[in-house]
């Protein structure tokens, strides 16, 4: 037999020395340390929140709450508008392709009846643009406005007309409301040289 397995006459090594234990289970806690349940009760008690402070806390919270609220209902509203607007539009690209159809027609000596049916057709698309409000931009003689029109071109202003008015309006632009959905393209008068 080996002495590490200790046989019959062996004595075997003692486990505890001079007051040490052997197994981390029985050493004895400092005192310094104390436990979780004792250093709690050690802890002074948070104060509790009076009265006033939980309905300021409510009131703010409330306050947040009707901010989220008004938030969400304008984005709401603004991608409604957006999808609309996007309809609407697509609707007037349908009218410009009307409104050419007409023009190449004239020129090119189109039957009354097809060139009448056409016409109708742009009308009532015209018709389905008022029910929302969209409105036709003409601004020839008017001030030039860069919220509703966007110039191409500036020419020598010509007799009667004043500098910064609209003279030709190149692409028929359209409004709704107080916004453009789509600005005219537009010729502007500029002051001639020479003349201030």
């Amino acid at each position: 037999m080996s002495a590490r397995q200790g046989g019959p006459g062996r004595d075997p090594a003692p486990r505890e020395e001079a007051g040490e234990s052997a197994t981390p289970e029985t050493e004895p806690v400092a005192a310094a340390e104390e436990t979780p349940a004792a250093a709690a009760a050690a802890a002074p008690a948070p104060a509790e929140p009076s009265a006033a402070e939980l309905r300021d806390r409510w009131l703010r919270a409330e306050a947040e709450l009707q901010n989220l609220r008004r938030r969400a209902a304008r984005e709401r509203e603004e991608s409604w508008r957006a999808a609309e607007d996007g309809v609407l539009l697509e609707l007037i690209t349908m009218l410009d392709d009307l409104d050419r159809a007409l023009e190449a027609a004239s020129e090119a000596g189109a039957p009354a009846s097809w060139s009448e049916g056409v016409r109708l057709t742009a009308d009532r698309a015209r018709e389905r643009l008022a029910r929302f409000g969209v409105a036709t931009l003409d601004p020839v003689g008017r001030p030039f406005d860069p919220r509703f029109h966007e110039a191409l071109l500036e020419i020598d202003a010509p007799e009667g007309v004043g500098p910064g008015s609209v003279v030709q309006v190149v692409h028929r632009g359209y409004a709704r409301a107080d916004r453009a959905l789509r600005p005219a393209r537009v010729v502007v008068a500029r002051a001639a040289e020479g003349k201030s």
